[in-house]
């Protein structure tokens, strides 16, 4: 079989065309450097940031044409709006930002919104994990948060608040239903010592959910409620994607300690984690801070790092809102695998340097829950007798 080239992949990206079908998606300048490693081939699309959502099918068709090539494996196509040169990177203001995100660096919230919400006997702090859209690999982030938050010596469960498209029993590789304790309580299910509880565990994989709102959030309080999670110092929860009225409610009814975005480093998902900023702050649940997920690659054969995606995006918007950036974690196939394998890197190879990546990062969530606290505490006025 003949080697894969980056001339080959740009030949056949040729073959698609640019947006408004203005020539092809090459001679317009719109394809970042190609790098192709064990038959996988990675690169980006530069498209206008206010245009994205209607360039989907230019980015799914670019994805296709590279995997009909033979001896291709597997291709990883990111739309981007970070401006490489080409014919469409001409800047263009995003329309939800003079909406969704403030002219100045915004003050952390205090904790002091869980006043009120009625806490979970047993678990000491629950920290949810957000994102302001889909496939950003918010549960892949969540899950090794939480092996790394279990690696750093806190007790961890994981409860995957995702109804619609439960992922933690492939995650973690678990299977079978969960016991009850007195026919009311559920035990949690267990592996890698952390204690989880998913709605995967409860309804056959090929059950299509076709759930309304109340019944969601019915679900969501009984995992949360109804599960035998103690003792726990954290609860991580695998929020849905997005920012619908199940999230809202969530961190509208639930004491979150804090919350943690994921995001991708492209500016187009950054609108996206805005969203995710945004609806936070609207509640009252502190920002413990961004990840920067698939931030950067890095070579197998020569581990010389590729910003194939662009790069610092996360970072930069981080610093501009005034939260806290947690850390970069690499477009790592091997991330990815181990995840869809139930083998998560932090569990599989603790000792790699993924693996240090994400305990530091919990590390550095942990800190910033008990800063949070301590702003709370400190806000509560003391009332003193004389």
């Amino acid at each position: 079989m003949m080697a894969v080239t980056k001339e080959i992949v740009i030949e056949r990206l040729k073959t698609v065309n640019g947006p408004d079908f203005t020539g092809n998606i090459v001679d317009l300048g719109l394809v970042s450097e190609i790098f192709i490693a064990d038959s996988k081939v990675f690169f980006s699309i530069t498209v206008p940031a206010a245009r994205a959502q209607e360039m989907e099918p230019l980015r799914a068709a670019a994805e296709r044409v590279v995997k009909a090539i033979p001896g291709v494996a597997n291709a990883v196509v990111a739309l981007t709006a970070e401006k490489k040169g080409g014919g469409m990177e001409a800047p263009v203001p995003p329309r939800q930002s003079s909406q969704t995100a403030p002219s100045r660096p915004a003050p952390q919230a205090p904790a002091s919104h869980s006043h009120g919400k009625r806490g979970v006997p047993g678990i000491d702090a629950i920290i949810a994990v957000a994102s302001g859209k889909g496939g950003v690999g918010k549960s892949t982030t969540a899950v090794n948060l939480a092996l790394g938050l279990a690696a750093n010596g806190l007790k961890v469960g994981v409860l995957d608040a995702d109804i619609y498209g439960p992922s933690m029993p492939r995650l973690l590789d678990i299977h079978g239903r969960p016991q009850t304790v007195d026919g009311k309580v559920l035990k949690p299910m267990q592996n890698y010592g952390l204690k989880v509880m998913s709605m995967g565990f409860l309804v056959d994989e090929e059950t299509p959910m076709i759930w309304r709102g109340p019944m969601v959030m019915s679900a969501l309080t009984q995992m949360l409620r109804e599960v035998e999670w103690g003792p726990l110092d954290v609860l991580v929860v695998d929020m849905p994607p997005g920012t619908g009225d199940a999230q809202l409610t969530m961190a509208q009814q639930v004491p979150l300690a804090g919350a943690v975005i994921v995001s991708t480093p492209q500016d187009l998902a950054l609108i996206d984690a805005r969203k995710g900023l945004n609806m936070f702050k609207k509640v009252d649940v502190p920002l413990l801070g961004i990840v920067e997920n698939m931030s950067y690659f890095l070579a197998p054969d020569t581990g010389k790092r590729y910003d194939i995606f662009g790069h610092g995006g996360a970072r930069r918007e981080a610093e501009r809102l005034g939260v806290t950036f947690l850390g970069e974690v690499p477009l790592e196939m091997g991330i990815r695998e181990s995840s869809d394998a139930g083998t998560p890197v932090v569990a599989s190879k603790p000792d790699g340097a993924e693996a240090k990546i994400y305990r530091d990062i919990a590390s550095k969530v942990w800190d910033r829950v008990q800063e949070e606290r301590g702003a709370a505490e400190a806000a509560v006025p003391s009332i003193v007798f004389e």
